[in-house]
């Protein structure tokens, strides 16, 4: 059986893609960090989850600093047919601050920028290579991680995640040629401005939504099943030729 892992699955476009995956048969573990506050709320969306026929399992556990002990529970789920085959990697962690400021407001500084890049961007190559290391891929495994336009454009307060966004642009490209006579595929998907907590703490987002709504040529903004279903293509059989991409799933936005 092969499972899907979902590395911040709690919430948002990760949230949206376990109910998806789950919804067609694919198995799930979901990897979450969420404090005691909110956790009423991910037992709630996690309770919906469980009643799928498809397997799922939720392991509360950070993915950035405690990979060997996951793994370790991972492998315990996973018993001695299971693999893993899809690898969904959302963890939205990082500091938004600007690189400078005529007030006393808070600015960038290079530990910022380290631990966005880490969280967001490396901490994807940390899981790739120790689940390969402990032979728990299946033989055509998928990676996918999300990106966003900024990638490209400047955003206020944008500045550690564009960064970090870049990298793992790169890190995606690198897995795809470096894995591939290992089965691996690997794909970004750049999702469209998405009504989402990561969104809402970005500086000024509602004007961000505004703008977004104003230039998407369908009148909205993205919603996280239309990135999960996204997701869902990429683990399809029909797409193993498709590999070190960035896959827009946007309805257009960024051509506006």
């Amino acid at each position: 059986m092969n499972y899907a892992l979902v590395i911040g699955g709690s919430r948002g476009l990760g949230l949206a893609t376990v109910q998806k995956l789950l919804s067609e048969g694919i198995p799930v573990i979901a990897i979450h960090r969420d404090f005691k506050k909110d956790m009423p709320e991910v037992l709630k969306a996690f309770d919906a989850c469980e009643a799928h026929a498809a397997p799922f399992h939720a392991i509360h556990r950070d993915a950035i600093r405690k990979t060997e002990s996951i793994i370790s529970s991972i492998k315990a789920i996973l018993g001695e047919d299971g693999k893993i085959g899809f690898v969904v990697h959302s963890i939205a962690r990082g500091n938004l601050k600007p690189m400078t400021s005529d007030s006393n407001e808070t600015v960038l500084s290079e530990d910022d920028f380290a631990f966005t890049g880490q969280a967001m961007a490396y901490n994807l190559y940390t899981w790739v290579a120790s689940l390969e290391r402990e032979g728990l891929f299946a033989a055509d495994t998928r990676i996918i991680a999300f990106t966003s336009e900024g990638n490209k454009r400047v955003i206020p307060g944008y500045g550690a995640v564009a960064a970090a966004k870049a990298s793992l642009e790169a890190i995606i490209r690198q897995i795809a040629v470096e894995f591939a006579g290992r089965g691996i595929r690997a794909n970004c998907i750049q999702a469209g401005v998405t009504d989402t907590d990561s969104l809402r703490r970005i500086p000024d987002s509602s004007r961000l939504i505004e703008a977004s709504m104003d230039r998407n040529p369908f009148g909205r903004l993205t919603q996280p099943s239309d990135v999960a279903d996204a997701v869902y293509l990429l683990c399809r059989a029909e797409a193993s030729w498709i590999t070190g991409n960035i896959i827009k799933a946007d309805g257009g936005e960024s051509l506006c």
